[in-house]
Parts: C-alpha cells; sequence; structure tokens
C-alpha cells in the first residue's frame, strides 16, 4: 500500500448502526491517501466483520472496552501516516473534508489541532459543533450547536475541537502522548486541545471542512459520572496553582449545587463516585499534574480569552432562576482574572 497521508482511527461499540456510511465516506475521501484503523471496542452486532476487504482497512479487536482514550491510544499505535484523524463511527465526513483539515495543518505551522465543523445528519444546514467552549468551572458542550451552518466562520480559534472529526499531525500525538487512558471517555478531546493551547499551539475549526453527525443526546448514570470526574481531573491537572487557588470557593459552591441536583435527577451516587475516585487516585492525578505541567510553555494567564464564565449549551439551557448567579460568578471571574494576569506580569 502506499504510503498514506493520514491515518484514520474509527471506533466500534455497540450496535454501529452508521459505522459503515462512516468507513465508506472516509475511504471516498479525495486529496489525500488514507489509512484505515478500525477498533472493535465490542461491537455487538456483525457490523465490523462486514467492514469491506480493503487493503487501506486494518481491524483492531482488544478483545474488551478499552474506551474511547484507550481505543484511540491503541489505533493510533498503528498508525502509519503524516497526520492523525479521529472520526466518530457515527460521523459521515465530506469528500474533501480530511484534504482540507490537513492542507491548513501544512499551511499553518503554528496550529496542532484542525477541527470539521459537525452538522447534525438529520438537519444538514445545522451546527452540532464548531468547536467546544471551556467554561471557567470546567464545564465543556457543543459549542454553536443549533445555529446555521452557513454562520460558521472559515477559520476560528477554539478550546477544543470535537472529537466526533479532528486532525493533528502523528508526530505531535506522540509528542502529547495520545490521551490518558483513565478518562475512558469524555473530555478527552478537551484535554488534549488545552494540552496544545498550553504548548503554545492554536486549536481551530475549519468552517468549510464539514462532517455530518447522527448525533443523539443522552445523558445516563455512567455518562455524568465520567464527564464529571473528567472535567475534575482535566481542572486538577492542566490549571496552575494560582488558578484552582483563585477558583476554589465558585468550584467548591458550584460542585455542592450540582450535587444537590445529582441527586434529585437520581445520579447522586455517581456524582459522589467522581469525586470519590480522584481522591483514591490522588497519587495518579499528582504525577499526570507534574508531566502536564512540566511540558507547557504557556502560562494560564494567556490562555483566560479562551475560557468562558457563560453557561449556554443548547442541550440543557441554565434555568432563568440561575442566571443571577451567573452573574455574580462572572463578576467574581472578571476580578480574579485581572488579579491573576497582573501577578504574572513581570
Amino acid at each position: 500500500m502506499t504510503q498514506p497521508d493520514v491515518s484514520v482511527v474509527v471506533l466500534a461499540f455497540g450496535a454501529e448502526e452508521y459505522l459503515h456510511e462512516a468507513v465508506r465516506a472516509v475511504l471516498a475521501s479525495e486529496g489525500v491517501t488514507i489509512e484505515l484503523v478500525v477498533v472493535d471496542n465490542g461491537c455487538t452486532s456483525d457490523a465490523v466483520g462486514r467492514l469491506p476487504a480493503d487493503e487501506r482497512v486494518e481491524v483492531l479487536t482488544p478483545g474488551r472496552n478499552l474506551g474511547f482514550t484507550g481505543g484511540v491510544n491503541l489505533g493510533a499505535r498503528r498508525a502509519h501516516g503524516r497526520f492523525l484523524a479521529l472520526v466518530n463511527s457515527d460521523a459521515v465526513v465530506e469528500p474533501s473534508t480530511l484534504s482540507r483539515l490537513v492542507t491548513h495543518l501544512e499551511g499553518a505551522p503554528d496550529v496542532g489541532v484542525a477541527g470539521a465543523t459537525v452538522l447534525l445528519a438529520d438537519s444538514p444546514g445545522t451546527v452540532n459543533s464548531a468547536g467546544n467552549p471551556l467554561h471557567v468551572l470546567g464545564l465543556s458542550w457543543a459549542g454553536r450547536m443549533g445555529t446555521p451552518a452557513a454562520e460558521v466562520p472559515a477559520v476560528r480559534d477554539v478550546a477544543s475541537a470535537s472529537g466526533a472529526c479532528l486532525v493533528l499531525r502523528r508526530d505531535l500525538w506522540e509528542h502529547l502522548r495520545g490521551f490518558p487512558d483513565e478518562y475512558f471517555a469524555y473530555m478527552e478531546d478537551m484535554e488534549l486541545s488545552w494540552r496544545c493551547w498550553q504548548q503554545g499551539l492554536r486549536v481551530q475549526v475549519l468552517g468549510d471542512a464539514r462532517v455530518l453527525h447522527h448525533y443523539e443526546f443522552s445523558r445516563s448514570p455512567l455518562k455524568m459520572y465520567l464527564v464529571e470526574r473528567n472535567r475534575w481531573l482535566l481542572l486538577l491537572t492542566c490549571h496552575e496553582r494560582a488558578t484552582l487557588a483563585a477558583l476554589a470557593l465558585p468550584l467548591v459552591a458550584f460542585d455542592l449545587a450540582l450535587l444537590l441536583v445529582a441527586v434529585l435527577q437520581g445520579w447522586g451516587r455517581q456524582k459522589v463516585a467522581g469525586w470519590w475516585w480522584c481522591l483514591t487516585h490522588a497519587s495518579w492525578i499528582r504525577r499526570r499534574r507534574a508531566v502536564v505541567q512540566r511540558a507547557r510553555t504557556v502560562p494560564d494567564r494567556e490562555l483566560f480569552s479562551l475560557l468562558t464564565d457563560t453557561f449556554d449549551p443548547a442541550q440543557t439551557p441554565l434555568p432563568p432562576a440561575a442566571r443571577p448567579l451567573e452573574g455574580v460568578l462572572r463578576a467574581y471571574w472578571s476580578t480574579a482574572r485581572r488579579l491573576l494576569t497582573r501577578k504574572g506580569r513581570p
């Protein structure tokens, strides 16, 4: 097989209704030579077994569910291309998408990750994600969801590209050592993107690189456990001590309020389990923090502009009664940000 330009990693888990559509679209990509690694993370149908016999396709079967992080890490270790792409098994890339992302990275050495504009498959003119924001409290969500695709800028800096479809140089992936396996799933694309920013590399989304996503919003107790636990892992390992100290009061207040919400919604045990994991894996958090902080070249104060103090996900809008509290947080963060920025100046 010709040396590939792009190694694409796709994970298969569950019934995988759209896997074949996703694979066909990747293999039909124009302007780039493709290598496709499919990781069978626990496919419960015959979808993986019925993949086309194509020399560009390799199937890996680890024998257990490694999670999104472990599965992608496994697939990436088999990659040979100059670029590594992550594409969801329910995401259908347009023929030019991968080449547009690669071309952008080739012409922009200061960009670490190039992400696609993710559109809703059942409403192709509507955005699913055009880059995901990072809230000062560590929350993240599908950015610009529900807005017209035509309004997405040609190129835009974002806190994180969506893991549904992104591309980065393979040597950068290896330098960053991929995803931390411990995340298992959720927030890993934000963690990777944020570490790029910490090393002086931009993360951008392209308006004309598009993918259709068969998206379905879900909230299971397991998902809420992972999202909440990983939010804390991100905060504790990626932020400087001064930033964590400044955010300690609103973080504690928010988490106590969130615990009440979790109890009322039926996932209180999972919320507590997330705290417990952090407490019982404190040594891993310290080691991970040391690795992340040692590698960074950009201080937090230069990244504050990427943080948002507005909570506006389309899937879970903030109730009107909470709006005054958001105003208090904005005022608090505005003051804390000024003090942290002034303190960091020589």
